[in-house]
């Protein structure tokens, strides 16, 4: 797949699934996932796949403190509704990185280890637009994502669909979006906020 060339540059997430470990998957279930990764999963590039990514870079660095993080064992709250300003995406892009789901999520083995579900939550009662908790400590990360300070993904497309749209406008307008998303990368430590507490 041929794809932007800022992707490469995007820092990579890096979590441990014990369940990929005992299923054979590797030898130490260690997992290493790109932003092109999410892009395949997600089917597309925009600021919400762009912020759920950073907010699951940044939220599981402050969650672990320089460990690596444990997938399958994070509970991932998000403010808003599925349907709510695209929110149902950002919970997608999390659960594949967290492993985190509602209820279509794998069950667990026999012995109840390794249980996915029950661990994604919607219009959960938090103040931030999502909250990571680890299960074995309890401690939380709250993430907010403001794309506002730094992009405006609408103007970008109402640019390429209104009407009396320029043919110009129309043809540059995959270039110039995903301009718009590498700009969101670029500006990661301004639109992303990070607060804690145990």
């Amino acid at each position: 797949m041929r794809y932007p060339e800022f992707f490469d540059s995007i820092e990579k997430i890096v979590v441990q699934d014990d369940l990929c470990e005992f299923l054979g998957v590797n030898d130490d279930g260690i997992i290493e996932l790109s932003y092109a990764d999410i892009v395949k999963v997600a089917g597309h590039s925009c600021a919400t796949v762009a912020g759920a990514y950073l907010v699951g870079l940044y939220g599981l660095k402050a969650l672990y403190e320089g460990e690596i993080p444990k997938r399958g064992e994070i509970k991932v709250e998000l403010k808003k509704s599925t349907t709510d300003d695209n929110a149902g995406v950002v919970g997608s892009v999390l659960s594949n990185i967290t492993g985190a789901t509602i209820d279509f999520g794998f069950g667990g083995i026999p012995t109840g280890k390794y249980n996915r579900r029950n661990l994604l939550f919607f219009e959960a009662d938090i103040d931030s637009d999502v909250c990571l908790t680890r299960l074995n400590t309890g401690k939380k990360i709250f993430v907010n994502y403001k794309p506002g300070k730094v992009v405006n993904p609408m103007a970008i497309l109402m640019s390429a669909i209104k009407p009396d749209a320029k043919e110009e406008d129309i043809k540059s307008f995959p270039k110039r979006f995903q301009d718009m998303v590498k700009t969101v990368f670029e500006n990661a430590d301004e639109v992303i906020e990070v607060s804690g507490a145990e």
